[in-house]
């Protein structure tokens, strides 16, 4: 029987069934184009390939960003990137100064160095463009260091960019805040946010840098992450983008949230530190990073700006980002300019009927466009950094006067209007005239956040309040948490138990954070109970409680060992250290062990700073590894000796080595000796005298400087620091509790029972002051200076005990304290005493 030819050949015939072919073939072929892909683990060894192989195909994004602040965030110093006189000035300010000159073609600088001596030094590289440019000289040991003497682009001339803690003093040479110090290093402190894929690589041992980029500024892959895959995908013969790794970037950003936007600019738009190595963006920026919540000297307590912060504190405040809105809503992406000048910009949300006008600011007789018309003149004051470098605090928030006079915190309202009846309660009372008594961010955090700051007992109700109210940012409640930690009542210690399931990252870390203080103070006890010389009935059953005490807090604490957020797990395995018996017990032992092997990873990141040295140190005497503790403080006394603390910690460390009969092989390898002892705390008082003078309205050094006077017998010049201390901050209760402390042992019992009234005023439930308060009474009783009825002739010991007893009875009246009160400094689970010598 003859072929039968199909249907479609005889109707459609012969080409057309080709076609038919043609195209399922096509088709297939396209199906496994689309479906053979790279595996994901190709993202994470893709390579930084530079701009150029970018530009070809990005040309409107390539011309935007070039010439921006990102492009120009560090050059090569040639004749057109420099911008300062270079035709032999001289810049003088105090008997220092510094000459800006040309040799040939290089830039030259005559200034003075790290020794005192004046030296001829090139500029390597510019920084920055606008609103000042500053310069980079090469020192030895790798070091880059950023001259302090920089260019004011406006002006055109040559100014001094100040610390802001030394405004008005000469810096000396060998002074961490010199030009060639700590301070101005580039390698550590500038660094990575004007370089792309910077690498450090810093030499401890060596104490050299060996610092590598791929790129001198802040390019294309510093937010889109490395692209040598995303250029092989444009390169193929692909009809599509990899289905897996879709554009073979690690951070697309193409319709990316307000959250995803600010992880990308916040390595660098944040007061940050660095926990993980080999940031790459689109990875987790609590993974990477922890940022600085909002603390007492970096913001005010209403979270406005105070130092320099940049823009991921404030904005992650505001109702803007929690509504959605983006870096990228305002300003481009590329070019980094404002999308609209002048209220144009916010009317893209905003009505401007409604607010572009004298029925919302209030200000009917400003010229158009005047400052006081503006959106951002009030809603987002700003402050001056670098001397001349005025930010916009990105909090866009609306003036509360109101809280100036409650908190102290600045307005905006009293930056214009100065006159003497134009005050903070004067502005207050306008707002109310023109808005009503209420506020749309009542109620506002401030007076939590301040009150807690004070130490006031009040605080605890107040951020339990915040805490409930679900409008409240992550960073406010995540500050307020780690505020807690400075209270050990029962509710405190509940509100910070529950933060430990929170959310938000933020929050549960800094719950962990709020236990350190405790769990430091449980494991000081067991080690003293341990002495057995001290060991009887009572201190056996007050060891098996304060063991009981911290096993229950390890416990609840112990789950963040495996949190899915690195920064998490940091934060508990610097406070958990401690407990490894406890946790090995509780099943929590290998991830403790993890944790810790991550903590120190990143503290090795920095290990040119003392601080990292200084918190490994800590960690190794949680973990009982003295020998190594003292190692690690040497090297940060060697690597920073002006600071001061260090000295303190290190010989706390070597007395309690010198005081263990255990510890004999840890004295001979460390070779600690008493005169070492002496001899730290002695140049530790010398520091604290510096800062004494240095910083006259600072309570801290006063503070610090009273309790090491303490240990080195000086009682009178102790409690002299300790009531200037007092002085200087009326509200901080653990002054006031060491004042009453000393005035005790010295038997100044008037002076005491003062100190004991303040502590009752912050505290009206403190166990602390009521402790003292019992033993004080019963030593003054026991002298026999409170007779039932008082001699006729009273020495000058007994008028100062009636007046106890008078100021007693004031203190009688006080409330019952809570069924937990907080325990004070290193006795915990006991009655407040006297500071221990040792």
């Amino acid at each position: 029987m003859p072929f039968a030819m199909p249907l479609i050949w005889r109707t459609l015939g012969r080409p057309a069934f080709t076609f038919a072919a043609i195209s399922t073939a096509l088709a297939a072929w396209a199906a496994a184009d689309w479906y053979l892909a790279y595996p994901r683990e190709a993202l994470q060894q893709a390579r930084y390939v530079g701009r150029q192989s970018c530009m070809a195909c990005h040309q409107e994004a390539a011309a935007a960003w070039t010439g921006s602040d990102h492009d120009r965030a560090m050059e090569i110093a040639t004749d057109e990137t420099v911008m300062g006189n270079f035709d032999d000035v001289e810049f003088r300010r105090f008997d220092e100064r510094t000459r800006f000159f040309r040799d040939g073609r290089k830039f030259m600088v005559n200034a003075e160095g790290p020794d005192g001596q004046y030296r001829d030094y090139q500029i390597k590289y510019t920084f920055g463009v606008r609103p000042l440019q500053q310069y980079v000289v090469e020192l030895p040991g790798g070091r880059l260091q950023v001259l302090r003497v920089s260019w004011d682009v406006a002006k055109q001339e040559w100014f001094y960019v100040a610390p802001a803690d030394a405004q008005d003093v000469r810096i000396p040479a060998g002074d961490p805040l010199h030009w060639t110090g700590l301070a101005q290093n580039w390698n550590t402190m500038c660094a990575e946010c004007h370089t792309t894929d910077y690498h450090k690589n810093y030499d401890l041992a060596a104490d050299k840098y060996a610092s590598t980029y791929s790129e001198i500024d802040v390019s294309c892959e510093s937010c889109h992450g490395p692209g040598s895959l995303h250029v092989k995908l444009a390169e193929g013969k692909s009809l599509f983008w990899d289905r897996t790794v879709r554009f073979g970037l690690t951070n697309t950003l193409q319709g990316a949230s307000a959250q995803r936007e600010m992880e990308t600019c916040a390595p660098c738009h944040s007061r940050r530190a660095i926990i993980h190595a080999d940031y790459r963006a689109g990875d987790s920026f609590l993974d990477h990073f922890e940022p600085s919540l909002l603390s007492a000297g970096l913001y005010h307590a209403d979270g406005q700006i105070l130092d320099e912060v940049f823009e991921y504190g404030s904005f992650t405040q505001s109702k803007m980002y929690h509504k959605g809105v983006g870096c990228t809503d305002c300003h481009d992406p590329h070019s980094l300019q404002l999308k609209y000048e002048g209220n144009r910009l916010c009317a893209q949300c905003h009505q401007p009927g409604k607010y572009d006008g004298a029925g919302h600011h209030h200000h009917p007789n400003a010229a158009p466009n005047a400052p006081e018309t503006q959106c951002v003149t009030c809603h987002m004051p700003g402050s001056v950094y670098m001397g001349i470098d005025e930010r916009s605090d990105h909090n866009i928030r609306i003036p509360r006067p109101d809280l100036t006079t409650t908190v102290d915190s600045p307005n905006v309202c009293n930056r214009c209007h100065v006159k003497e009846e134009e005050d903070a309660k004067w502005a207050a009372d306008a707002i109310v005239r023109w808005y009503g008594p209420k506020r749309p961010d009542d109620p506002h955090y401030a007076p939590a956040i301040d009150a807690a700051r004070r130490g006031h007992s009040d605080a605890i109700e107040l951020i339990h309040g915040l805490l409930r109210r679900n409008a409240t940012p992550d960073i406010v409640r995540a500050t307020a948490v780690e505020l807690l930690g400075n209270y050990h009542s029962e509710q405190s210690q509940r509100l910070c138990q529950e933060a430990l399931k929170d959310p938000s990252p933020l929050v549960r870390a800094a719950a962990v954070r709020s236990f350190a203080t405790r769990l430091s103070q449980l494991d000081e006890r067991i080690k003293e109970l341990r002495d057995p010389a001290a060991i009887d009935d009572a201190a056996s059953i007050e060891m098996g409680q304060a063991r009981q005490a911290l096993a229950k807090l390890a416990q609840r604490i112990a789950p963040t060992l495996n949190d899915r957020v690195r920064g998490v797990r940091l934060a508990a395995a610097n406070v958990l250290a401690a407990c490894a018996d406890e946790l090995k017990t509780l099943g929590f032992g290998s991830a403790l062990e993890r944790a810790i092997v991550e903590y120190r990873a990143a503290q090795s990141l920095h290990l040119e700073r003392a601080q990292a040295n200084r918190n490994l140190a800590a960690l190794s005497l949680r973990l009982g590894d003295k020998a190594a503790a003292i190692e690690q403080f040497r090297t940060a006394i060697r690597q920073e000796p002006y600071l001061t603390g260090l000295r303190t910690e290190l010989s706390q460390a070597l007395v309690a080595v010198l005081d263990d009969p255990g510890e004999s092989k840890t004295v001979a390898k460390a070779g600690v000796t008493r005169e070492e002892v002496a001899r730290l705390r002695q140049e530790e008082v010398d520091l604290l005298e510096r800062d004494y003078h240095l910083l006259p309205s600072d309570p801290a050094p006063r503070f610090q400087r009273g309790r090491l006077l303490y240990l080195l017998n000086r009682g009178d010049e102790a409690r002299e620091a300790f009531a200037e201390a007092c002085r200087l901050a009326p509200d901080n209760y653990e002054y006031w509790m060491w004042l009453a402390l000393i005035c005790e042992r010295q038997e100044r019992w008037e002076e005491a029972a003062g100190a004991l009234l303040e502590m009752r005023r912050l505290r009206p439930d403190g166990a602390e002051w009521r402790g003292i308060r019992t033993r004080m009474r019963e030593t003054i009783r026991g002298k026999g200076l409170l007779p039932a009825v008082a001699p006729s002739q009273p020495s000058a010991d007994s008028s100062a005990a009636a007046g106890v007893a008078a100021q007693d009875a004031t203190l009688q009246t006080a409330p019952a304290p809570q069924p937990v009160a907080p325990e004070p400094p290193g006795t915990p689970g006991r009655k407040a005493s006297p500071p221990s010598k040792e």
